[in-house]
């Protein structure tokens, strides 16, 4: 039993460095998510009114860093290689393209590149509140990572079970797709009025109030690609992803739309009902009493 103790070792090696290994699968795709955010950055700041493609270049990078942050989570909890490491990488790579880059996107997109021919008072009163707003959404999506990562079981304040169904408040992956869904659904071609730019002002503000806040949104965790019958989720997921492909602009300013009006949409059905008065007593006969 000796003389085979060694060859044990020597057969565990290989197993050990692959177990090793697949630490750095996560890891690969969180830095897949960091280089599309610094891309991201990076169009922004050579895009001009005369090249506004830049812009709709920054949008499709946030894009796929949003589909590398849900894969590297996930990754990690399938092959059960989840660290403190990886954690922590991951919130560092949000901050960077979901903060940072949709934050310099919206501003340079919906104010920065506002026409010259709009009233001077105005446009640079409009600018200076962009700014404001860009940098909200920034400081909100890194609160909201910080109260992610220290908050252990999270309670919405509408109805829902919290932790695996649903966030505690929009996650900031899902509000930089908001950003880069209205940017790119317009392929990128910058904002033209002073009253236009009002509304995006709004918008960018609701973004990152949602974010803050302790509304549920569904995490899309619970879906189990191993169940028995995933036939239909896989047709599903097919159907969506070959209508991205084709019509990408529409499709996914929808599901951005969507997915941001579901958590107010909760939060005002459970505000009604919280204010409906409860459903009176069945009425019983006296005789029914005694």
């Amino acid at each position: 039993m000796n003389e085979l103790t060694p060859q044990r070792r020597d057969s565990d090696r290989p197993r050990g460095r692959m177990r090793k290994g697949m630490y750095i699968l996560p890891s690969l795709f969180t830095t897949a998510n960091i280089a599309a955010g610094f891309y991201a950055i990076l169009q922004v700041v050579l895009a001009t009114v005369a090249e506004p493609w830049h812009l709709d270049f920054a949008a499709k990078a946030i894009g796929f860093a949003v589909l590398f942050d849900g894969l590297d989570g996930r990754i990690a909890r399938m092959t059960r290689t989840d660290s403190e490491f990886g954690r922590e990488l991951d919130s560092l790579a949000d901050v960077v393209t979901f903060g940072v880059a949709p934050a310099l996107l919206a501003w340079m997109w919906g104010f920065h590149l506002l026409p010259a021919t709009i009233d001077h008072q105005i446009r640079v009163k409009v600018v200076q509140l962009g700014s404001i707003a860009c940098f909200g959404f920034l400081m909100a999506g890194a609160s909201r990572l910080a109260r992610f990562n220290i908050t252990k079981n999270p309670q919405p304040s509408n109805p829902g079970r919290p932790g695996k169904k649903y966030f505690v408040g929009m996650p900031i992956p899902a509000g930089a797709g908001v950003i880069a869904a209205v940017v790119h659904f317009s392929d990128g071609v910058p904002m033209t009025s002073w009253w236009t730019a009002s509304t995006w002002l709004m918008m960018v503000v609701v973004v990152a109030y949602l974010m803050v806040s302790t509304w549920r949104f569904y995490s899309f965790k619970d879906i189990d690609l191993g169940s028995r019958h995933p036939f239909r989720l896989i047709f599903l997921i097919a159907g969506v992803f070959a209508a991205i492909w084709f019509f990408s602009g529409p499709v996914l300013f929808t599901i951005a739309i969507v997915y941001m009006a579901s958590g107010v949409l909760w939060r005002l059905q459970w505000v009604f009902r919280r204010k409906s008065p409860p459903a009176p007593p069945p009425y019983r006969e006296a005789s029914q009493i005694s």
